[in-house]
């Protein structure tokens, strides 16, 4: 092994070690094609532009001109050689790679070397021989053996794995498929002051008093606050720092607990604190996500958590998406090969298919075996019935159903156009209430056994959904029309024993 050779090994088998942590590419096969595309390091791309694979376009707009296939093509120019070896994993995360590295395991150089050319990384047809030469020739692979021998290092990524956590990356919450957003990041109503604007720096999440996690290893806790009188309640930020002398902080919102102090040091999936609903401006259990780019000079800026959320989902290889009314928010930040693009094309049938049997919905939580899963088939088949009536737009019926399920709530004002008002609510107790308005009173009204098994057998039976519509009017109006009756009985009983009180006393 020549002198050169060794000089780059020793040099940047860390580098590659580290994407291996990252993605699950072999840090052996990573460390080879840099010792073979930038010629030990010596290569004039190397050493102009830190580009050690030979990844053509440009980088944050940068780039420089050299003859490959044709004469003055773009290569990209990075800041640092770490810039090009991350770029480098981005490239082997792309589908058409990993559609046949998947399932190899980390160390199995030999596979993912095949595999890497099945993709078309190289049209030379001694590249698998060539890499696998070099790997053996200096002993590379004993580098992904570091990796995987190392505590706590996580490889899943190489298995395509699902979890919330995949090395140095973690979702800010556990979920097994998708985090539901209930409210995205820009210009919103105010949910405080309605008819007005504003605009929303974060990102809200559905949580149920659960942990929330850092996102990121090796991030610095530079801010907690306890205080529940504030807009945001109580609040942890987390700064993450970046190779070119920038940092990236991290804000959880209207937490219930705290769990870290200022000053500490946390990893990837590590508790930082518990979700709530602490603080001035908050409508309900949620976790608003904040993140803020700190520049190298100290200027900050907010950015959209679904183009961090995206970056660090990418990186770590997650899989879970972020899904608002039917449509996965980091599609946008992700390349064709990363992201589920059909959200674009969901129904309102598959939305609300997705979200009853999410983590975020009763009938998830306990399969739809229960009551309360049970209660809440009966809430969404009204719900279905109610939108086929009102005529809804595509967006409005998505829409309508995110805030159906999370609430467990729907409108039943269209089926009742002799009132002012109905709604029915499953309660977390696992209890069906309607809520109707005549326009002078509100009346509350749990419903029996009885009643709810008559709304069941309409839903069920034959019968156009007119038809359907109607009866549950009917019924709605009966259940308002016995409160009413029951109330002027008991203010005219009420009424009675006053005046009879008062003859008496005479």
């Amino acid at each position: 092994m020549t002198p050169s050779r060794q000089q780059y090994i020793e040099q940047y088998a860390e580098y590659a070690m580290e994407q291996m942590r990252r993605y699950g590419i072999p840090a052996s096969v990573t460390l080879a094609q840099g010792i073979i595309e930038s010629a030990d390091g010596r290569s004039t791309l190397a050493n102009t532009a830190n580009n050690h694979f030979g990844v053509k376009g440009t980088y944050n707009g940068n780039y420089v001109l050299a003859d490959d296939d044709r004469a003055n093509e773009k290569f990209k120019k990075y800041d640092s050689v770490g810039q090009s070896y991350e770029d480098h994993s981005k490239v082997l995360m792309a589908q058409r790679y990993r559609k046949h590295t998947a399932g190899l395991a980390a160390d199995d150089y030999r596979g993912w070397a095949a595999a890497i050319q099945r993709g078309g990384y190289a049209s030379d047809k001694r590249y698998v021989s060539t890499l696998v030469s070099v790997i053996e020739g200096a002993g590379l692979q004993k580098y992904d053996k570091m990796v995987m021998s190392q505590p706590h290092s996580q490889t899943s990524a190489a298995k395509n794995s699902s979890a919330v956590a995949t090395g140095s990356y973690s979702m800010p919450v556990k979920r097994d498929s998708f985090m539901l957003v209930t409210s995205p990041y820009g210009n919103r109503e105010d949910p405080l002051n309605k008819g007005t604007m504003q605009v929303h720096h974060g990102m809200d999440i559905k949580t149920n008093r659960e942990a929330v996690l850092a996102t990121e290893s090796k991030g610095t806790v530079v801010g907690v606050d306890h205080r529940t009188n504030t807009a945001g309640g109580k609040t942890v930020t987390v700064e993450y720092a970046r190779e070119d002398g920038s940092r990236v902080r991290v804000q959880y919102m209207h937490l219930s607990e705290i769990a870290v102090k200022k000053g500490d040091t946390v990893n990837a999936g590590q508790k930082i604190g518990v979700s709530g609903a602490t603080g001035t401006r908050v409508t309900g259990e949620h976790l608003h996500l904040g993140v803020i780019n700190v520049s190298r000079d100290g200027k900050m800026q907010w950015v959209n958590p679904a183009a961090y959320l995206a970056d660090i989902s990418q990186k770590g290889n997650l899989k879970i998406e972020a899904q608002h009314n039917g449509r996965n928010l980091l599609a946008d930040y992700q390349s064709k090969g990363n992201s589920t693009q059909e959200q674009e094309q969901a129904t309102p049938e598959g939305w609300l298919s997705k979200l009853m049997t999410s983590e975020d919905a009763a009938i998830g939580m306990d399969g739809g075996r229960g009551l309360l899963g049970s209660l809440m088939q009966m809430l969404m088949t009204m719900l279905m019935l109610t939108m086929k009536m009102e005529g809804k737009s595509r967006d409005e019926k998505m829409a309508a159903i995110n805030e159906a399920v999370t609430q467990r709530r729907i409108d039943l004002s269209s089926m009742t156009p002799n009132l002012k008002s109905a709604s029915l609510t499953v309660t977390e107790g696992g209890k069906a209430v309607l809520v109707t308005h005549d326009g002078k009173k509100e009346y509350r009204h749990e419903l029996t056994a009885e009643e709810q098994q008559r709304l069941t057998a309409i839903l069920n039976g034959d019968g156009d959904d007119a038809a359907k519509r109607q009866k549950i009017g009917s019924l709605v109006n009966a259940v308002t029309f016995s409160q009413q009756a029951s109330e002027n009985y008991e203010q005219i009983a009420s009424e009675r024993q006053s005046q009879e009180q008062h003859l008496q006393r005479k």
